[in-house]
C-alpha cells in the first residue's frame, strides 16, 4: 500500500487577517433576493437577470459577491459581468421570449419548455464533442471521457459537473441546466484505469467539469492515486482543471479536507509524477485577495505547478493591459502563463466574442510589455474541430492580407507547428469564418479531418470549422 508523505506545513494554522473561514454558502437564480448587494439594484436589471438565468446558468458563492466584485461599479465591474447574468447575453429574440412567459405568470413546465428550445439553438456542444473524441473500451463509448489528442484524455468525474459560482461565458454551460442529454460525467473508476493502463501513448491525464475541486479529498484519490502503480508509468503529467483558485481559494485553507489535498498532490509529485493546476483566471482583480495568495503559496509548497489559463472575452478582459497586468502578477505568484483562448461559438457567444484581428492586437501589445518570463502563454488560440489552431499574426504576402495560423494540436499530430494562411476578414470570430488565402479551396487539413470524423463516428459534419 502507499502511504502519502506528512505534509510540512500540517501544524500550521490558515486563518486570513480579519475574516474568519467562510463556509461555502450558494446562491441560485431563485435566491436572487437573498443576496443583499442584487436588492439595492433597480427593478429592470433584476427582471433582466431572471430572465437570462432562466435560459443560462447561474450559481455564485458569497466569497466571490463579497470580496471578488466592486458594487460601487455594477454593471460595468468585470467580475460582476464574469458572474452574473446581463441581458445582451441572450438574443433580443430569445430575451423577449422568456420574459413574456415570465410576465405571463408561466408555471416551471412551461418556463423550462421554452428554455431547453432556447438552448437547443446555442450550439450547447460546439467542437462535435458529443459524438467525436468519445473513447471506446471493450467495444462500448466511454461516457465522461474524451481522447482527442494522442497524448492526452479528458476526464469528467460524475462528482464533479459542477462548479463554485459559474461563469456566464463558460462553453461546458450545457453541462449546468439540467438535461440529462447535454452532460459528460463518469463514475467508474474501473474503466478510467483500464483505458489508459491499455493507451501507453498517452502521457497525460485531465480531470475536468465542472470543476474537479469540488469534489471531496477522499473521491480526488480514488481517480488519481492508483497512477502511482507500475502499469501507469506512462502517465507523466496529471492535470487538474480548477476556478477554484479564484472563485473558493478555502479549498486550499480551511475546508475540512484543504490539508489531505495538499498531502494527496504531495504524494503524487515524489512518486515521480508531474502535477499541473490549470487554473482559470480571467482578470488580475481575480489574484489580489490575501486568502488566494496564500492558497496559491500553499499548492506550490507541494511540488505541483499551477499554469494559467482564459478566453479573451469583450466586456470582462477585452484590454491589452488587463493581459499584461495579469500575466506580471502570475509570474510574480509563481503562476505560469499558459493560454489565451478565443471564446468558444456557443452560448452567449455573440455577448462574448471578439473578431480574430482584434484578438491577436490585443494579445500582440499585452506580449510586448512583459518580460521573457511571462511570454511563455500562447494564443489567441481556437479550440475548434480539427485541433487548437493559433493566430500567428497578419501578413501582407504576394499583395494578399493574410492571417497566419498554425496548429498547437491537432488530431493528427502531424498537422502540429506546420503554418497555413487564410485571407484576412476584419469580422472574422472563429475558424468556421476563414476561407483560403492564395485563391486554395480547402486547407490543408480539411480532407483529412473529415476522413477522420467519419470514421469515428460514421458522421459527416456540415461545417469543417465548427465540429
Amino acid at each position: 500500500m502507499y502511504y502519502a508523505p506528512k505534509l510540512k506545513q500540517t501544524s500550521r494554522t490558515y486563518s486570513v487577517p480579519n475574516r474568519r473561514p467562510l463556509h461555502l454558502c450558494f446562491f441560485s437564480a431563485r435566491q436572487f433576493d437573498q443576496i443583499p448587494q442584487i436588492a439595492k439594484l433597480p427593478h429592470d436589471m433584476r427582471f433582466a437577470m431572471q430572465v437570462v438565468a432562466r435560459v443560462l446558468p447561474f450559481r455564485v458563492n458569497q466569497y466571490v459577491i463579497e470580496d471578488l466584485i466592486d458594487w460601487d461599479n455594477v454593471p460595468d465591474d468585470p467580475i460582476f459581468r464574469l458572474t452574473f447574468p446581463q441581458q445582451d447575453m441572450l438574443t433580443t429574440e430569445h430575451f423577449d421570449r422568456m420574459a413574456n412567459f415570465l410576465r405571463k405568470g408561466a408555471d416551471d413546465k412551461q418556463i423550462r419548455t421554452v428554455a431547453n428550445e432556447i438552448r437547443s439553438e446555442l450550439n450547447p456542444h460546439p467542437a462535435g464533442q458529443q459524438i467525436l473524441n468519445v473513447p471506446v473500451l471493450d467495444g462500448r463509448p466511454l461516457k465522461g471521457m474524451q481522447h482527442k489528442y494522442r497524448e492526452t484524455v479528458l476526464f469528467f468525474p460524475r462528482q464533479g459537473q459542477t462548479c463554485h459560482t459559474y461563469c456566464t461565458f463558460c462553453f461546458r454551460w450545457a453541462q449546468f441546466v439540467g438535461i440529462d442529454e447535454l452532460r459528460f460525467s463518469a463514475s467508474e473508476t474501473s474503466d478510467l484505469h483500464r483505458y489508459l493502463a491499455g493507451h501507453k501513448d498517452v502521457t497525460d491525464l485531465l480531470l475536468t467539469g465542472g470543476d474537479p475541486m469540488v469534489m471531496k479529498t477522499r473521491l480526488l484519490r480514488e481517480y488519481i492515486e492508483p497512477l502511482l502503480q507500475p502499469e501507469f508509468e506512462h502517465i507523466q503529467t496529471i492535470r487538474i482543471g480548477t476556478k477554484s483558485l479564484s472563485y473558493w481559494p478555502y479549498r486550499y485553507l480551511t475546508d475540512k479536507d484543504a490539508d489531505d489535498f495538499l498531502r494527496l498532490l504531495e504524494s503524487l509529485v515524489h512518486g515521480g509524477k508531474h502535477v499541473a493546476i490549470m487554473a482559470h483566471y480571467n482578470h488580475w482583480k481575480e489574484m489580489e485577495t490575501p486568502v488566494v495568495r496564500e492558497a496559491i503559496r500553499r499548492v506550490l509548497d507541494t511540488g505541483a505547478v499551477i499554469r494559467s489559463q482564459s478566453p479573451l472575452v469583450a466586456n470582462i478582459n477585452d484590454d491589452p493591459e488587463i493581459w499584461a497586468r495579469m500575466w506580471r502578477t502570475q509570474v510574480r505568484l509563481g503562476i505560469i502563463p499558459y493560454y489565451m483562448f478565443m471564446a468558444r461559438d456557443t452560448g452567449a457567444c455573440h455577448y462574448f466574442e471578439l473578431p480574430l484581428a482584434r484578438a491577436w492586437e490585443i494579445y500582440r501589445k499585452a506580449f510586448m510589455q512583459v518580460s521573457g518570463l511571462a511570454r511563455t502563454v500562447r494564443g489567441p488560440s481556437m479550440s475548434a474541430g480539427p485541433g487548437k489552431i493559433e493566430v500567428q499574426g497578419i501578413a501582407e504576402i504576394n499583395n494578399e492580407k493574410v492571417f497566419v495560423l498554425r496548429f498547437i494540436q491537432g488530431r493528427n499530430p502531424d498537422w502540429v507547428q506546420r503554418p497555413f494562411f487564410a485571407r484576412f476578414d476584419p469580422e472574422a470570430t472563429w475558424l468556421n469564418h476563414l476561407r483560403p488565402a492564395f485563391g486554395a479551396e480547402k486547407f490543408f487539413y480539411e480532407d483529412e479531418y473529415q476522413a477522420i470524423c467519419e470514421k469515428e463516428r460514421g458522421t459527416k459534419i456540415p461545417d469543417i470549422g465548427t465540429a
